[in-house]
């Protein structure tokens, strides 16, 4: 682990060499950017944009991600910036409205409107991050590590689908049997088979689950096990780095790797705000995009709780509120930019822990490198021909990383003397899994709703955060701040 720092500076503050900043930088940039250039993809298809159309939407969101990215973690003035390594991302819990919107609405009419409520929800975001940062306090350690073990849980299913296959789409687990499907089709045709009936899949696809990809994230993750074991100094700090060159190595080998869009690409492209016109507002929109936001928030402050933790920073009501501000901040700036609502990448926290570099500085670099991605096409196509199944075996770590950390919080809690703690752990865990375990379990629910039943993160924040104050009471969430304020005294 990097220990070597100035005598004063807390290591988080401490400013590493160029070269160094860069190779973490860029470690941080290829762990996001699978992630990063999903949702711009999912919405710019669901819009029916034009091909052209899409990429600018995906350079535009690598632009936003890295101003964001410096934003949170460099800090500006007292009121912006959570001042530790975050990456800021596009957020998944946005997918769903806008996909709504945007099948609605689709064209350049939606691309307005949603950029309008895009606009409209970081406003009322930044108006709001005082009001959310208050409820630190309905966080001791017990809803804490609870809300970031969840973190992680929730996190690795995608880890998994990275190196098995996604379970819908070209890689779907099976296939509807294409002898049977031309049976159908020539009936239909004929008349003989009703119009809209559709065959149950029921060949195994032979992308899913590959053995070669097995392979390869299992090389991944072995690689990064083994500079984790025995490396030292830098090396170690950029073992996930490592293990992705080596995977990307391996994958360019087995034909896995193309390299057609890198050469289709522009060498630069400026991002021009409203590049779709004026924005419309429409007040549901807004309303709708807001509680995407509020979701956001009670996830980013799991997450700035957790990163914390590993920074061995206190993340104290101010702190809390400058970093959901910025929240809103990448939000209006995404809207007015062509590009959607951000939260801080949790995948990314859990690289600080593999590391153990605290620096903040180093997501500054990893900014700086998304920004150049976003007005460089061809440096983005370049990472994007990176397979996800390099990015498997390292996410297995990372997204782990978070949950271990959830677990560690959660050691410091008395569950032997106070067994209610251990049912505020137990409920809310299951609370958190039901969207991963049963993902329809809302289809009767209005549809209004689903923006927050289907965060796990947010179900198990709402069920710990209760299940403390009812079972341990008010009296146990002054004794815990308390607490906390006092191990943080002791520390520092």
């Amino acid at each position: 682990m990097h220990r070597s720092h100035r005598a004063g500076t807390h290591p988080v503050d401490e400013m590493l060499p160029a070269p160094r900043l860069f190779a973490l930088g860029l470690q941080h940039v290829l762990v996001m950017y699978a992630g990063a250039i999903a949702v711009p993809l999912i919405v710019g298809r669901a819009l029916q944009l034009p091909p052209e159309d899409v990429a600018f939407l995906i350079s535009a969101d690598l632009f936003v991600c890295g101003v964001v990215s410096i934003l949170q973690s460099l800090g500006a003035g007292p009121w912006l910036g959570v001042r530790m390594p975050v990456m800021m991302g596009v957020t998944f819990a946005a997918v769903g409205p806008m996909v709504a919107i945007a099948n609605s609405m689709p064209g350049i009419e939606g691309a307005r409107a949603l950029f309008g409520a895009v606009i409209g929800a970081g406003v009322i975001s930044i108006l709001m991050a005082p009001l959310v940062s208050r409820m630190l306090r309905f966080f001791p350690p017990v809803v804490t590590g609870t809300v970031i073990l969840v973190i992680g849980v929730s996190l690795m299913p995608i880890g998994i689908n990275w190196i098995f296959g996604l379970p819908q789409g070209p890689t779907a687990p099976r296939l509807v049997d294409p002898v049977m499907q031309a049976w159908l089709e020539q009936h239909m045709a004929e008349g003989g088979a009703p119009a809209g009936l559709a065959l149950a899949p029921t060949v195994p696809n032979p992308l899913y689950g590959a053995p070669g990809n097995m392979v390869i994230a299992g090389i991944v993750l072995a690689t990064i096990m083994l500079i984790a074991r025995f490396a030292r100094g830098f090396l170690s700090n950029i073992a996930v780095l490592v293990g992705i060159v080596v995977g990307g190595i391996l994958a360019a080998a087995l034909g896995l790797m193309h390299f057609d869009k890198v050469a289709a690409a522009a060498w630069f492209a400026p991002i021009r705000p409203l590049h779709f016109g004026m924005p419309s507002f429409d007040p549901v929109m807004i309303l709708t995009m807001t509680m995407v936001m509020i979701v956001v928030m009670i996830e980013s402050t799991g997450m700035f709780l957790a990163l914390g933790d590993m920074v061995d920073q206190k993340i104290d009501q101010p702190r809390l509120a400058a970093g959901l501000r910025v929240d809103g901040v990448g939000t209006l700036l995404g809207g007015i930019f062509n590009t959607f609502p951000y939260t801080s990448f949790s995948q990314n926290v859990g690289l600080v822990g593999v590391t153990g570099v605290r620096s903040r500085h180093v997501c500054v670099a990893g900014g700086a490198i998304m920004v150049v991605l976003g007005l460089i096409p061809k440096m983005g196509a370049l990472v994007e021909a990176l397979p996800t199944v390099v990015l498997g075996g390292a996410g297995l770590v990372m997204f782990g990383m978070v949950a271990a950390t959830g677990i560690r919080v959660l050691s410091r809690v008395d569950f032997a003397g106070n067994r209610n703690n251990l049912f505020v752990v137990a409920v809310s865990l299951g609370m958190g899994m039901i969207p991963m375990i049963a993902g329809s379990f809302d289809q009767w629910l209005p549809p209004s709703t689903r923006v927050l039943t289907h965060s796990g993160i947010l179900l198990a924040a709402v069920a710990a955060v209760a299940l403390n104050w009812f079972l341990n009471g008010a009296a146990h969430l002054d004794r815990a701040e308390v607490s906390r304020a006092a191990a943080q005294a002791d520390t520092h």
